[in-house]
């Protein structure tokens, strides 16, 4: 099926999971169309199948889940997990959500996001070493994410650290699908909020009428409520995080992009798009497929299971000149943030936090390296980025 018989791609393999652009390439290049025996799926890689793919959702869907092992499980989910669904319904929960998430709403944030942020870096300002993950990476999203909800700030690191371990991946590739499934860590807030409400998506949610896919106007249930907050917290904390790792590894790898930065903090939402091109903290997404499909001259069969390679789209040549090549000056549409119906509703709160993180780091430090030896980069069901990554200070050269 690949073409060629040396090609094997198993994305819960650690040591891949280091560098696997390589193996990305060969991919697009050689087996455009790869079927993983071991782990049952299918997986494109070529810029514009991604694209094509992820925009038909009729042939692609996400009611299965979009998580190779919750497809896999075919376990019923539950209503209202918005990136597990497809439309009418998808399109009916979402705007439940955009009114919260649109990008003029995000932009009134940036007060609070930046004054979190700041928060997060006056215990290490000065400091001659530090480590970025855990000093941003894990703290700035996750009192965004509890802002929004309307999360007591004492119990914002317990939810993170909840959320971020339902995606750990387990030897062999196995993921606990009950636990990531699960809306558990929000049940005690539901009511108290119906007794005091206040200014959050939680009460937004619980007070928002719309007509459902019966035609009936109602409100959520408390249990369609408790699956938005997960979806919203697991979603906004880990990718987010992710992405201020990554800030910082290529920012010691490229200091001449980091000076650029530094004396022209106006290329940094640019940079950031770069950023999320070049290292996408989510390197791919899965799919149902509902019916028979011609690709490359081979069939996949209903009932399959598709990744869809984001991170191997993100450097396809056929879309981006010279595309191993870091570039805070590429003008990009890139695909970190998926396509059609599903793509990605926390994109400009994101893309906010990580341009906020880059201004504050800048402005704070002149330059720094990364102690690679103790840094660790690891990989789940859903995301790529790094658990520790120890800064070491220096000037600005």
């Amino acid at each position: 099926m690949t073409g060629i018989e040396d090609i094997h791609w198993d994305p819960y393999d650690p040591a891949l999971a280091r560098d696997p652009y390589p193996l990305y390439a060969r991919l697009r290049e050689e087996a455009p169309l790869y079927y993983n025996d071991k782990h049952d799926f299918y997986a494109v890689s070529r810029h514009a199948d991604v694209q094509r793919g992820l925009a038909d959702w009729g042939t692609y869907s996400s009611a299965h889940g979009d998580i190779l092992e919750i497809i896999q499980a075919d376990i019923e989910l539950p209503p209202g997990t918005l990136i597990f669904e497809d439309p009418p319904v998808h399109d009916i929960h979402r705007r439940l959500l955009a009114r919260v998430f649109t990008p003029r709403r995000i932009a009134t944030l940036e007060p609070q996001v930046r004054a979190f942020c700041r928060r997060a870096l006056r215990p290490v300002t000065g400091a001659e070493r530090f480590d970025l993950v855990e000093a941003v990476g894990a703290e700035m999203p996750m009192r965004v994410i509890g802002m929004l909800l309307g999360i007591p700030e004492a119990d914002q690191p317990a939810i993170r650290d909840y959320t971020d371990d339902t995606l750990v991946t387990e030897a062999g590739g196995k993921i606990n699908h009950e636990d990531i499934l699960s809306t558990d860590a929000f049940k005690d807030y539901i009511d108290w909020r119906k007794q005091h409400p206040s200014d959050d998506l939680m009460t937004e949610l619980m007070t928002a009428e719309f007509e459902d896919e019966n035609g009936v106007t109602r409100t959520l249930t408390d249990e369609e409520v408790l699956t938005y907050c997960t979806v919203v917290a697991g979603a906004g904390n880990e990718t987010t995080g992710r992405l201020v790792g990554w800030f910082g590894a290529l920012m010691a790898r490229y200091p001449e992009a980091r000076r650029e930065l530094a004396a022209d903090p106006s290329l940094i939402p640019n940079a950031i798009e770069e950023i999320l091109r070049f290292e996408p903290t989510g390197p791919f997404t899965a799919r149902y497929v509902t019916r028979d499909i011609e690709l490359y001259d081979r069939t996949v069969p209903a009932g399959s299971a598709v990744l869809f390679v984001l991170a191997a789209a993100n450097r396809d040549p056929r879309r981006f000149e010279d595309p191993d090549r870091f570039d805070i000056h590429r003008v990009t549409q890139h695909m970190s943030f998926g396509a059609g119906a599903h793509y990605c509703l926390g994109a400009a709160l994101a893309r906010l936090e990580g341009t906020i993180a880059a201004q504050e780091m800048l402005r704070l430090f002149p330059g720094w390296d990364v102690d690679w030896d103790h840094a660790e980069l690891a990989q789940t069901s859903t995301v790529r980025g790094w658990k520790s990554l120890p800064l070491v200070i220096r000037g600005a050269v």
